[in-house]
């Protein structure tokens, strides 16, 4: 069932560690996949942005809770207050514990370290005093240890939902003293360990607190830290090793109250752990096998040979082009390249087993087709001969200006970003032809507007193909109408699947979003996002290269809705969606579309179809940067593509609201809209 609240956002502005950041978003991603998009957020998009009314759960990890106080005291505070109060759920660990207490208090006595005084959010009301234990340094490991916990099992819902006890990682956290006394207040988990600091009755380590008609959790220690991404070697800390092998034996313990923790706070946790997959081969095929030894032969001057096997040393990114007969193995290139791969027992075809590791670094494994498409075993989650045989059947049935693009693909089971692996690499990209497309079933890496890395679930169509836009167009076929071609490419494409889907109730958002009516409420018109659009473009011979990225909720119904579950509304009897024939109606769709783009420009023909499929008709909104005059939106603008709106004032006669000829024109890379507030704002 979809939700209106699918975010959990992690915060990463001032104040936050970047270990901390790591370890809080690897565990709640594993968590709470797929249900929720796990997703960092800055002090810039708290205090400006309007995340709450998505927002099902608001994460500060550790740190210092002195930066959360310089950047966010005052409004931020006040708008997270309100969140939390309203319904809203907010989880801080270590400094994150501290920031939402009534007193910090911390390291008192220390003239190095010492930290006291009030803090605005006060869920917990009264002082969070640490550290519980000596030896704390800032940066350092030298006063982490492994905690021992002991947990009020009783204060879960579900009996055995969490441990009796288990050990934690801690370095620095606070105790919480005095709020159990409060009606409001229930204590999780204590110390079971002596502390270096006065806790009063209870050593609190983990508090649940009610607010409002909200709830937060506030933890001392670190239950979102798993052994598995602690380093054992410490040059400074001689006993570390033994440290993290006594996390590692309480690893189960530690993620069961954490679960715990999460459905207190009111989530829907996975049933099992969404571990994030390592990267998987890339196969390179062709509609006509010859083009694949073509391509590979216009690689020439860019192949590099090393102990006879061959290399693409590409600017973000290193592809060892293989046979599909190569018995070679990848060991010895990590190794070489990172001095401490070991070599798996069997060749899996994986990069990484390490979720957390640089994928940047790791070699892209690409295994060339010359002869014949993939065979189902080798591909089990996309069909080869599905692909290409739609591919075929649209271009004759529907689709006769559709002749190339799509011919050539590449296809990983798991990668790092489809998007990022073309156009983070440009000499790679200056030689793929128009069309060539790149798929995967899942992202570990995806990319998204602005700073967005998610991971993509499985179900989801992942695709990202690249379009030779000649540069003497630039002037009279802007790059910026691309997106929007996508877009009516993709409502046209899933309405034209097949006979009988012409009613899906897909629309397209201004600029570059998809959204489809929520099945969850059936007896009301409400849209959900089940798509996206990200162009990224770079200029080579004479061509601007857009890579054009598209991903598409196709059989996932989590974390919104997907393609399948809205067949209902379209008829029944319809057979569910192929992500490798829709992607092939993507394409052929899209090519139709941009060589009409070609010819006539932005057109009126091109206009209206546009428009016949987006959401935003007649709305009104509001300009922040005009001080929030009311305007309505009348279109885009066809020599540019800006959104265009009309000024309106309310006439004093019946409410009615007339235009007093002002227009504004705003550019989609410096503002965003959101359809649900109908606010247009300037992005920070």
């Amino acid at each position: 069932m979809a939700s209106g609240k699918l975010n959990v956002l992690v915060y990463t502005g001032t104040g936050s560690t970047l270990e901390s950041v790591r370890h809080c978003i690897y565990s709640l991603r594993r968590l709470l996949s797929p249900n929720y998009a796990v997703i960092p957020v800055a002090e810039a998009a708290l205090l400006k942005e309007p995340w709450a009314p998505t927002c099902a759960l608001l994460v500060f990890p550790g740190g210092a809770d002195l930066g959360y106080c310089r950047v966010l005291n005052g409004e931020g505070n006040r708008i997270i207050s309100n969140y939390v109060r309203r319904g809203g759920a907010y989880l801080g660990f270590c400094a994150g514990g501290y920031y939402g207490s009534r007193r910090c208090e911390f390291e008192v006595g220390n003239r190095e370290l010492e930290v006291v005084g009030g803090r605005e959010l006060g869920f917990f009301p009264g002082t969070c005093r640490g550290g519980a234990f000596k030896g704390f340094a800032y940066h350092s490991e030298r006063g982490a240890r492994a905690a021992k916990i002991t947990v009020k099992q009783a204060a879960f819902s579900s009996a055995g939902a969490a441990p009796a006890e288990f050990r934690c990682y801690y370095n620095g956290g606070g105790v919480f003293v005095d709020g159990e006394k409060t009606s409001s207040i229930e204590v999780l988990a204590e110390y079971a360990e002596e502390l270096a600091v006065e806790s009063g009755d209870i050593k609190a380590a983990v508090v649940y607190c009610k607010v409002g008609d909200g709830r937060a959790i506030l933890t001392g220690p670190h239950p979102e830290f798993a052994a598995a991404n602690l380093s054992k070697q410490q040059p400074d800390v001689p006993e570390y090793e033994a440290l993290v092998n006594a996390l590692a034996e309480d690893d189960g313990g530690r993620t069961n109250f954490l679960k715990a923790c999460l459905t207190k706070l009111g989530l829907e946790v996975s049933q099992g752990e969404s571990a994030v997959p390592s990267l998987s081969k890339m196969h390179l095929s062709s509609i006509n096998h010859t083009e694949v030894g073509e391509l590979l032969h216009s690689f020439g001057d860019i192949i590099t040979k090393e102990d006879e096997e061959e290399f693409v040393k590409g600017e973000n990114d290193l592809f060892h082009l293989e046979k599909p007969d190569s018995r070679w193995s990848m060991a010895g290139l990590n190794s070489a390249l990172t001095g401490s791969y070991e070599a798996p027992k069997k060749d899996t075809g994986r990069g990484t087993p390490d979720p957390t590791a640089d994928y940047n670094s790791i070699p892209k494994r690409v295994v060339s087709h010359e002869d014949a498409w993939p065979e189902p075993k080798e591909t089990p989650e996309f069909n080869h001969a599905v692909f290409y045989s739609s591919l075929k059947e649209y271009r004759e049935k529907q689709e006769t200006q559709a002749e190339n693009w799509g011919d050539v693909l590449m296809y990983g089971e798991v990668v790092t970003s489809t998007n990022t692996l073309l156009d983070k690499n440009p000499k790679l990209l200056a030689k793929l032809p128009a069309g060539f497309t790149l798929t995967a079933t899942t992202q570990v890496a995806g990319r998204g507007r602005g700073s967005n890395v998610w991971v993509s679930p499985a179900g989801c169509l992942i695709m990202s193909t690249v379009i030779n836009h000649a540069a003497h167009y630039a002037a009279s076929r802007p790059i910026v109408f691309i997106q929007y071609l996508a877009a009516v490419a993709i409502v046209e494409a899933v309405k034209s699947y097949d006979r009988g889907y012409g009613d899906m109730p897909v629309k397209l958002k201004w600029p570059n979003d998809i959204y489809a009516r929520d099945p969850s409420q059936p007896d009301q018109v409400s849209y959900v996002k089940i798509g996206g659009i990200l162009s990224n473009c770079a200029y080579s011979a004479g061509n601007y290269q857009v890579v054009l990225g598209i991903g598409i909720n196709t059989t996932n119904g989590r974390p919104t809705t997907s393609l399948n579950a809205l067949l209902p509304f379209a008829g029944k009897g319809l057979a569910p969606f192929r992500l490798e024939r829709l992607l092939a109606r993507i394409l052929t769709r899209l090519e139709t579309l941009y060589t009409e783009f070609i010819r006539s420009g932005w057109s009126r023909d091109l206009e209206e179809r546009y428009y016949k499929h987006w959401l935003h008709s007649n709305q009104i909104v509001a300009l922040e940067a005009e001080g929030g005059v009311k305007a309505r939106v009348l279109g885009i603008t066809r020599d540019w593509g800006m959104l265009r709106v009309e000024e309106v004032r309310d006439d004093g006669i019946n409410g009615a609201l007339r235009s007093t000829g002002k227009l504004w024109t705003l550019q989609s890379d410096e503002n965003s809209f959101d359809f649900w507030r109908g606010l247009v704002k300037r992005k920070v």
